[in-house]
């Protein structure tokens, strides 16, 4: 199938950047973003016997923090195999579009994204892909970046996220130079298409009940969590 532009400029993003993926990142959280990711795992509740699919898993931080968390198996998907190719531990590893799991249907008891719907062109599409692959009763999660919702906050995010971030990123060599004029404006553009409230609302029409969300480091990361129907 043609790909479409979004999930081609991931693959091109992302492509050259595999091997200090994290960095850049850590700088645009303020440096959160390891705590996004802990507090993430933390919030799952996966249990021992529980299979779990993270999608978009690049290096696969969270799926090795899952792993040593619960001691599950977790199955990993992206699109770009430079990423994946440096997910260093991790058992399962499938190259796959998010919107065509090559898996059967209610498959994994817990599904984990991140850094997903900002890549895709149709989120509530790509949404229904992710639960028709989960158990009914399983848990999903997600994290992604926010704009604080609060004016002074949201100023000096600005200020580092549109101006010292894409200088900053130039320093890890010459392929972090697009990344750093992008990936603000996919965050700004994400969170004025998709309030935190519209995202709910995605989910709640996908069959997730119980939904809970949570703003981190004043709303620059953002992370939802909530159960399939049934089960």
């Amino acid at each position: 199938s043609m790909l479409d532009e979004r999930t081609r400029h991931a693959r091109a993003l992302f492509g050259g950047i595999a091997p200090a993926y994290g960095t850049p990142a850590e700088i645009l959280s303020f440096g959160q973003y390891g705590r996004w990711r802990r507090a993430l795992v933390r919030g799952m509740g996966c249990s021992s016997t529980d299979l779990v699919l993270d999608v978009a898993t690049g290096t696969g931080l969270i799926a090795r923090d899952i792993e040593k968390r619960y001691g599950c198996r977790v199955v990993g998907v992206d699109q770009s195999m430079e990423m994946m190719g440096r997910a260093e531990g991790l058992s399962d590893r499938v190259g796959a579009d998010a919107n065509a799991l090559p898996f059967h249907e209610s498959r994994f008891d817990c599904l984990v994204f991140s850094y997903l719907f900002r890549y895709v062109a149709d989120p509530p599409q790509t949404l229904q892909e992710l639960v028709r692959v989960l158990k009914p009763g399983g848990t999903l999660a997600s994290v992604e970046f926010g704009v604080p919702p609060s004016p002074l906050p949201r100023i000096g995010w600005s200020v580092h996220a549109l101006g010292v971030f894409p200088l900053a990123t130039r320093a890890f060599g010459p392929e972090w130079a697009h990344v750093g004029a992008f990936l603000p404006h996919s965050i700004v553009d994400w969170a004025n298409e998709w309030p935190l409230e519209r995202q709910v609302d995605m989910w709640h029409a996908a069959g997730i009940t119980e939904i809970k969300t949570r703003r981190m480091t004043f709303g620059t990361g953002v992370l939802i969590k909530g159960r399939k129907r049934g089960g």
